[in-house]
């Protein structure tokens, strides 16, 4: 454990510990430290979403419901992680969204070559969070939480309450299921290239 980590523990306890005896101050501080951790981890779940405000706030109802569970044997940025993903999650199986939509691009200039490319990456993440919509919910997750975030397959599992094994398969089933689509669309064939470049194989077992 890192020295840094072993300072945070106790701290986060603390703040965890007002939190749930209803300290107004705590409850503030809490949410002003990871509103933005949710907010994106939420975006990159789920993609640009009208409901977006909605979803934080109840990432937060449900962090402050569960924080009474919380002994700081991991750091309260996990526990605020795994809030998260189980309010996500419910969000993807109690109602299968619409396609995400993306804010318009607006008319740039063609001699911007930094502007096409943005509209270009805008267009290739439409592409691919239209594709995510028909996913499995469970499959999706995983691979939104392993390939769009970054974060490792164990970190995944734990924040799916899965096995490694399970959660390589669900995303590898859901990498499959985009390039099936991506076999007839270039853009998003493009995006996956760029994203699997930094990736390790991801057979299933």
């Amino acid at each position: 454990m890192s020295i840094l980590s072993t300072i945070r523990a106790p701290a986060d306890l603390s703040l965890a510990q007002r939190c749930v005896a209803g300290e107004r101050a705590a409850q503030r501080e809490l949410f002003e430290r990871e509103r933005r951790r949710v907010h994106a981890a939420l975006y990159r779940i789920l993609g640009s979403n009208v409901n977006m405000d909605d979803l934080v706030q109840e990432a937060f109802l449900e962090i402050f419901r569960s924080l009474k569970n919380f002994r700081g044997e991991a750091s309260l940025g996990t526990w605020v992680d795994r809030c998260t993903v189980r309010v996500a999650y419910a969000y993807l199986t109690r109602k299968r969204p619409r396609a995400a939509q993306l804010e318009l691009v607006p008319e740039i200039p063609s001699d911007d070559p930094s502007a096409e490319a943005r509209v270009l990456a805008r267009e290739a993440a439409r592409r691919l969070y239209a594709e995510l919509d028909r996913i499995e919910p469970v499959h999706r997750l995983a691979f939104t939480l392993h390939a769009i975030e970054g974060r490792p397959l164990e970190e995944v599992a734990r924040l799916m309450e899965a096995t490694v094994v399970a959660t390589k398969a669900r995303v590898w089933r859901a990498r499959q299921a985009l390039e099936k689509r991506a076999k007839r669309d270039p853009v998003l064939a493009q995006f996956l290239a760029g994203e699997t470049a930094g990736q390790g194989g991801g057979e299933e077992q």
